[in-house]
């Protein structure tokens, strides 16, 4: 017997004469997710991808779930196209796996069909012997374990174990996209949506620098570097805004200062978009968290960007967001303590409605295009999941850059607003 993954192809096997270009996307980010597990031998077949090598069957199981475009990841043994080695197969599967609570069926399918036993035989077969050596009882409606038997052309795939995968779209088959993101909960989420669509997301991470500490750069490069086990590459750019917001609130922007600095926020990265060829803006805003994000300040924050503004989180709540961000692995540095400059410069009081013509006014006042310029100057690219350290321009790692931070979603609550439970 020999140890492999089985990973089941999800949506892009309904993507009809488009499907070749999908698979291969996929199987190039699957490359990228196993770069450093030592010799990989990867297979693809008609909805199937069979990978196996030298490390530890565990290690490659963890590695693959992360890569958007599977739906469904096996633990597997490959033998010999015998029907009694098949049986032997499985019958040392579920010995491994252990005590069995309640009984269990055989699932066979062929995908050649020279092999000597049709599917129905072949499950009968297998079964029997599972029966006579363990023990167990046969539960064809509701099994407690289901023995896979998958025949293909050369060997048998022998699995008693179904994870799921991350599912969606193979990430780079929707184009390019500039995540927001923040320390909290909420934007990590949604970049982790946006992904699984298919969009290569790089981040964009506004500190409070130069009025506060490191704390909030340190968080997004450590959420960039998880985020990268499901999108090697990604690049954050760290923008210090503290100076900008100053200028905002000196302007006049009082209680529209939270939508001015979002509008401000939203061009900075749409024209970091443009110069790295994105064509979309990912955001954490869900409707109605808190007072920034109603639906009037959601639509003057939108006017302020060329570019589609994509929010996946609009509808969730906060006790969804913190679940899925638990489920991906952003939830323990979500939860780290960080320094928030905007505490400083908020007015008593949120505005929850606005409109454009009133934030333009503001924005007139502090030369917003030449603010963004200046923004952009100012801003370090990082790469989080570079063996290097990710130093990127600007010649600095994250220690000791521009820190702090304007948090464009983390859903923590805003002067005047009542504290969430869920976020409490």
């Amino acid at each position: 017997m020999h140890r492999c993954v089985l990973l089941k192809h999800g949506e892009v096997v309904l993507k009809g004469r488009n499907r070749g270009r999908f698979e291969e996307v996929l199987r190039r980010n699957l490359r990228a997710a196993l770069e450093g597990a030592g010799p990989v031998r990867i297979r693809t077949g008609r909805s199937v991808t069979v990978v196996s090598g030298d490390a530890p069957v565990e290690e490659l199981v963890e590695r693959v779930r992360r890569v958007p475009g599977f739906n469904l990841v096996q633990p597997a043994v490959s033998v010999p196209r015998d029907p009694e080695a098949v049986a032997e197969a499985a019958v040392g599967l579920l010995r491994e796996r252990g005590p069995v609570a309640g009984g269990f069926a055989v699932r066979a399918r062929r995908r050649h069909k020279d092999f000597p036993l049709d599917s129905a035989r072949l499950a009968a077969l297998v079964g029997a012997r599972v029966r006579r050596e363990l023990g167990l009882p046969v539960d064809l409606t509701s099994p407690a374990v289901e023995v896979a038997v998958e025949v293909d052309r050369r060997e048998v795939y022998v699995s008693v174990e179904r994870l799921p995968g991350e599912g969606g779209l193979p990430v780079g088959t929707g184009g390019r996209a500039v995540a927001l993101l923040s320390g909290g909960y909420d934007s990590p989420v949604a970049a982790h949506r946006a992904m699984r669509r298919g969009l290569r997301c790089d981040f964009v991470h506004f500190t409070g620098a130069p009025y506060t500490g490191p704390a909030s750069a340190y968080k997004a490069y450590a959420l960039v570097r998880e985020l990268t086990r499901h999108q090697p590459g990604a690049r954050l750019y760290v923008v210090p805004l503290g100076t900008a917001q100053r200028a905002l609130a000196t302007a006049g922007a009082g209680r529209y200062q939270v939508v001015a600095q979002r509008r401000l926020m939203v061009r900075t990265a749409a024209e970091l978009a443009r110069r790295t060829g994105a064509g979309a803006l990912v955001t954490g805003d869900s409707l109605g968290q808190v007072a920034s994000q109603t639906l009037s300040n959601i639509a003057t924050v939108d006017e302020a960007s060329p570019l589609p503004v994509l929010r996946p989180l609009l509808g969730w709540d906060k006790t969804e967001i913190m679940a899925e961000a638990e489920r991906i692995g952003t939830a323990a540095v979500s939860r780290l303590s960080d320094e928030d400059c905007c505490s400083l410069l908020l007015p008593p009081r949120v505005a929850t409605g606005s409109t454009p013509g009133r934030l333009a006014r503001v924005e007139r006042r502090i030369d917003v295009d030449q603010t963004v310029e200046e923004l952009l100057e100012r801003a370090q690219v990082m790469y989080p999941g570079r063996k290097d350290g990710g130093a990127g321009r600007g010649g600095a790692a994250v220690c000791g850059t521009a820190a702090g931070t304007a948090r464009q979603d983390d859903g923590a609550p805003e002067a005047g607003e009542d504290p969430s439970p869920a976020v409490a």
